[in-house]
């Protein structure tokens, strides 16, 4: 008897009427195997005691899932093979305890984003490359109910009422979600995945994203407590570059975090994250980045990291900057340099004062110090591709100087970028701020060399 054969004669003998079988394909994911486990999952909820469920260790509580699963795989007689049995314990374990067909992807860390178009449409990016994959819901209903597993951990909801939502899991990874009416063809999902290890420098050069004179500057500017904007576009890394780049402030600093979703990953010990809020069902009750970074100036930072500028917020952090708390760190969306400083001086405007571009741009020039722009390669390689420094106003004009640079070259046979970093051999202006500070940085750092 096939599970499909096994399906049939349960619905006939519920029904009390013959009922079509289902499609005869077993393989996980196929419409039997998913209303299979379906059928056990709801009745293992049932036999199982919710009131003691929570008092239990997960150990133990997957013991007993076990146990119940595979009583009631034989007294029901179903025909699976002993590898299928395993399979399906661990999948209905997944539904009762995790986050049901996705807890495989979530386990794999060679997996960076996971995209979840509806129930039948998962897909993965892997070493920067997207693939499908054959992990499947059984339906919208199945998938909205691990939604909202997710979105409920961290105090948000969604409905029709709020059909968006910013929300994290336990590693920090950022999940958005999406609903019906606003998403046409079901609920979708997204997972920007980030290790519960944070990345270190160590990793971004055996990545080939920086060589080792630009790790040396990177770390001597954040101990001088340079203020320092990552740019980059989606997907290229920035909160992953943050992370790598805080790494190097020294512990007996007071950090403050500002973030609209929770994902940074600091070491420090004396860390206070903040975390916005969104509206309530009556619209009230909201706490803005602004709202944030305006209570940590209160808090007596030693510095502010804003996890990514991208409002009103911006000029708050700008004020920051240049009223004491340097040191401090931020992201921006961006394709280049001159594009993040424009689009700071279009978010300060969003803050609602009149304020004339020269008076912005000068408040620019006078607190940030250097801008770091990552990007994602075409080969699925993330890169710093410039890092420029702020050297103040020329008239109406924000003056930058690259300091190093990543010369594109072309790609190979197998699609993998070619190219190599250089030194433009221009002397930072901060150099001198960094001796200052106490902390030795060779000038022939940034000396040019003909390749």
């Amino acid at each position: 008897m096939t599970i499909a054969q096994w399906l049939a004669r349960k619905d006939e003998a519920e029904n009390g009427t013959a009922a079509e079988a289902p499609p005869r394909r077993t393989a996980a994911g196929s419409p039997p195997y998913q209303e299979l486990k379906s059928t056990i999952h709801r009745r293992l909820i049932d036999r199982l005691d919710l009131s003691t469920v929570a008092d239990l260790t997960p150990e133990q509580l997957s013991g007993i899932i076990k146990t119940v699963v595979e009583n009631m795989i034989a007294q029901e007689g179903i025909p699976l093979s002993r590898p299928e049995r395993d399979r399906l314990v661990v999948e209905i374990q997944n539904e009762t305890m995790g986050l049901g067909p996705l807890e495989p992807l979530l386990s794999d860390t060679g997996i960076s984003d996971i995209m979840v178009n509806g129930p039948h449409g998962v897909f993965v990016e892997r070493h920067g490359k997207i693939e499908k994959t054959d992990v499947s819901f059984k339906d919208n209903e199945h998938l909205m109910s691990i939604i909202e597993r997710i979105v409920s951990k961290v105090g948000r909801r969604v409905d029709e009422a709020s059909p968006m939502v910013d929300a994290r899991l336990a590693d920090g990874s950022r999940v958005n979600v999406i609903i019906p009416p606003l998403a046409i063809d079901g609920p979708a999902l997204s997972i920007r995945r980030f290790g519960v290890t944070p990345l270190k420098m160590e990793n971004l050069l055996a990545n080939g994203s920086l060589t080792e004179e630009m790790a040396a500057a990177f770390e001597a500017m954040v101990k001088a407590r340079m203020n320092i904007l990552v740019s980059g576009g989606t997907g290229a890394g920035k909160t992953t570059f943050l992370n790598v780049l805080s790494s190097s402030i020294p512990n007996d600093e007071r950090i403050i975090t500002v973030e609209d979703a929770a994902e940074l990953i600091l070491q420090q010990e004396h860390t206070v994250r903040l975390e916005t809020r969104p509206p309530n069902i009556e619209g009230k009750g909201a706490v803005t980045q602004r709202d944030l970074v305006r209570n940590a100036l209160r808090m007596r930072p030693d510095r502010i990291i804003v996890g990514e500028v991208r409002g009103g917020e911006a000029l708050d952090m700008l004020q920051a900057m240049n009223t004491g708390h340097d040191g401090s760190i931020s992201t921006i969306h961006a394709n280049a340099p001159r594009d993040a400083l424009s689009r700071i001086e279009t978010m300060v405007l969003m803050a609602g004062f009149d304020l004339p571009s020269k008076a912005i741009r000068e408040q620019i020039a006078s607190a940030l110090n250097v801008i770091l722009q990552l990007s994602r390669m075409s080969d699925g390689t993330r890169k710093v591709v410039t890092v420029s420094e702020v050297t103040g106003m020329e008239g109406d004009v924000v003056v930058m100087q690259d300091i190093f640079v990543f010369e594109k070259r072309g790609v190979d046979r197998d699609g993998k970028v070619l190219g190599e970093y250089r030194a433009t051999g221009v002397r930072p202006k901060f150099l001198d701020a960094v001796h200052a500070a106490g902390i030795h940085l060779g000038a022939n750092i940034f000396a040019y060399r003909k390749k």
